[in-house]
């Protein structure tokens, strides 16, 4: 049976490209937590869930520009014009504002 947390996982893995490890790396859990959540067979905590879930509207706002193993580079890369940080470690920090002010630049026009 499918929950919304595997359907995020899975939408992470089609749309941004992401593998279980890097989804892993990004909320501070092990590859083997992550697939024991595809399965349904564990859930994690309610902040875990909302890193994921906003994860998943920067894939899905990335998607409309890359690929995704574009969007999986762009994740993993020190980006400029975010201080040389990478998306995948502010996301984790909390601050997925920055990036997505970044992504509404792509929207613009802006070339990042």
């Amino acid at each position: 049976m499918s929950t919304a947390v595997s359907r995020i996982l899975d939408r992470l893995r089609e749309g941004g490209g992401l593998q279980g490890r890097d989804i892993a790396n990004i909320v501070a859990v092990s590859p083997a937590t992550v697939s024991r959540w595809s399965s349904g067979k564990a859930m994690p905590d309610l902040k875990t869930q909302t890193v994921m879930a906003e994860l998943r509207y920067v894939v899905d706002r990335l998607a409309e520009f890359y690929t995704p193993d574009e969007t999986r580079l762009w994740l993993h890369a020190k980006h400029p014009m975010l201080g040389g940080d990478r998306a995948i470690d502010l996301i984790h920090a909390g601050r997925t504002e920055a990036v997505l002010a970044i992504i509404d630049a792509l929207d613009q026009g802006a070339f990042t």
